[in-house]
């Protein structure tokens, strides 16, 4: 990366959105936080408080909740729910950053977020999960191959701004793929996630554990 430090807002202090900003804290990068109510009280009174190897341990965050319209940043990261996109959106409408990051599902298409933001949209989908309890994060990852954080142009060409944000990946260990159709991966991911949660949700759940442990099933 240049000596200039790209700066970065994560929009919603969740599961995704504290897991990213610890990542991209320990890369170097100016990074702010936007957070409403308990969890902003939390965040300024306590830092960004997170388990490791056992052990709670806590990062110091810039943490925002109101934002103007010309704080402006390199890249803008929703971390919000789908049902809470369009309302994070609308917050951004306004503002003069150039490139914003949704982290979130989206199997209907891009054309309402589009009519919010524009061609400053950049839909992706992060590589893990996990929960807060009683502030404190619980981050759990899963193995590249089957998670690594998806993003890419709607139009599936690898433009400048694509190629910064895998280097801001690169530069804070963060695994990434580039898709060039995203929409397509939305709702395949979608998809597989339904057909889980039938799974797991049904009466017979797994009956010969011998088949359903091999890697080919």
């Amino acid at each position: 990366m240049s000596a200039k430090r790209d700066r970065i807002l994560i929009f919603g202090a969740g599961v995704i959105g504290s897991m990213y900003a610890i990542k991209v804290i320990e890369a170097g990068f100016d990074v702010s936080l936007f957070a409403h109510s308990n969890r902003y009280k939390s965040l300024r009174e306590n830092g960004l408080q997170y388990i490791e190897k056992g052990t709670v341990r806590s990062i110091q965050v810039n943490v925002i909740d109101t934002l103007e319209n010309d704080d402006v940043y390199d890249f803008i990261f929703v971390t919000v729910r789908y049902d809470r996109s369009e309302a994070a959106l609308l917050a951004l409408k306004d503002n003069q950053s150039k490139n914003i990051v949704t982290m979130t599902s989206n199997s209907i298409g891009f054309s309402l977020w589009l009519d919010i933001v524009g061609d400053r949209l950049l839909p992706a989908f992060p590589g893990f999960g996990g929960q807060i309890k009683d502030g404190v994060l619980h981050a759990r990852f899963l193995p590249k191959f089957i998670a690594a954080t998806a993003f890419g142009e709607i139009n599936g060409v690898v433009t400048e701004r694509i190629e910064n944000l895998a280097k801001l990946f690169k530069t804070a260990k963060l695994p990434y793929v580039i898709k060039k159709d995203m929409q397509a991966y939305l709702i395949t991911h979608s998809v597989s996630d339904i057909a889980m949660l039938s799974f797991l949700h049904s009466e017979n759940k797994i009956i010969d554990k011998k088949t359903a442990r091999t890697r080919k099933t």
